[in-house]
């Protein structure tokens, strides 16, 4: 067996969070070594008990979970997003309450730690607002030079937003943290709503997490449901989007990448009605993929094949 990839998880531990974390536990190809949370879906306080919950109850109660930035570089934190994930972030379903408490390191601190420990190999998964990673980045300019690889869940190249016309949530909350992480001196893998809004959990397979022997993959299966109601508009039927599990099936190498060229991005970091947008420069992409020349952001636009039943496959034998 090939070595795990040591892996630290930023997120705001919202529904399709929460079903990340139960992909990336039963993975055999990473290893999660610490966690971060930061305000976004929920708060960040809430996000870490959210964690903590849910590791205790997949019996990996070990992983540091520091609680980060309430509050975003240039404003206060909104409130979250309970009409999507409920009112404490996961669909309103009662965890079991773990004994484990937050790490006593602040989330930024915490993964400047673990750049140290697993120099070279550490590899960034981001997939709430990135307040966390702009200030471990301010904190220490160096981070960048110890860490392996970055995938972040975030942005919109050519999709609509979903918070504005042109605004994805994880960059909207806080535009000057993503500026931050695109602007420094490592390689990104940006998982935008272009690929993520193309793949879908449906209601069967969820009933299949629910039928789960594990109450760890139950209690997934209950969240979900919140989420589905939110999203049945958008898709005509009871599914969700999976924006966090591709980005985590991505950072894995689980699937491939089919179209995703290195361009320059830039994020609207304004007040005016572009704020948040993710710029992508697509030009010169119509006969097929194409790297710019320097450019540091791969922007996934698709992948070689479905992931649900891969997603719900890995869960279920976790």
């Amino acid at each position: 067996m090939p070595e795990r990839i040591p892996l630290y998880l930023d997120c705001d531990t919202g529904v399709d969070d929460a079903l990340a974390l139960a992909y990336l536990l039963a993975s055999p190809a990473v290893d999660i070594v610490g966690i971060g949370t930061v305000s976004g879906n929920t708060s960040a306080a809430q996000g870490a008990r959210n964690t903590l919950d849910l590791l205790a109850l997949a019996g990996a109660a070990g992983i540091p979970v520091a609680v980060g930035a309430h509050d975003h570089l240039d404003h206060p934190y909104g409130g979250g997003a309970p009409h999507v994930h409920g009112e404490n972030g996961i669909g309103d379903v009662e965890l079991p309450l773990a004994e484990t408490e937050p790490d006593p390191r602040t989330a930024a601190q915490l993964l400047i730690d673990l750049s140290h420990r697993y120099a070279g190999r550490l590899h960034v998964l981001a997939i709430g607002p990135l307040t966390n990673i702009a200030l471990a980045l301010e904190a220490d300019p160096t981070l960048p030079e110890r860490v392996d690889a970055v995938t972040v869940m975030g942005g919109s190249a050519l999709a609509p937003g979903n918070i504005t016309a042109v605004a994805e949530a994880n960059v909207y909350n806080d535009p000057q943290a993503a500026a931050a992480l695109v602007e420094a001196d490592w390689d990104v893998t940006l998982v935008p709503l272009d690929a993520t809004m193309e793949h879908t959990l449906s209601e069967a397979q969820r009933t299949q997490l629910l039928l789960a022997e594990s109450p760890f993959v139950q209690a997934i299966g209950a969240i979900l449901d919140h989420y589905f109601d939110f999203y049945t508009p958008t898709y005509g039927e009871r599914t969700s989007a999976l924006h966090d599990p591709l980005a985590a099936v991505l950072a894995v190498g689980a699937v491939a990448p089919t179209r995703a060229p290195r361009v320059p991005v830039v994020v609207d970091t304004s007040d005016g009605p572009g704020r948040g947008q993710t710029i992508a420069d697509l030009r010169g992409q119509r006969l097929g993929p194409r790297d710019h020349d320097g450019a540091r952001v791969r922007v996934v636009l698709d992948v070689d094949a479905p992931v649900a039943d891969h997603i719900v496959e890995v869960v279920l034998a976790g």
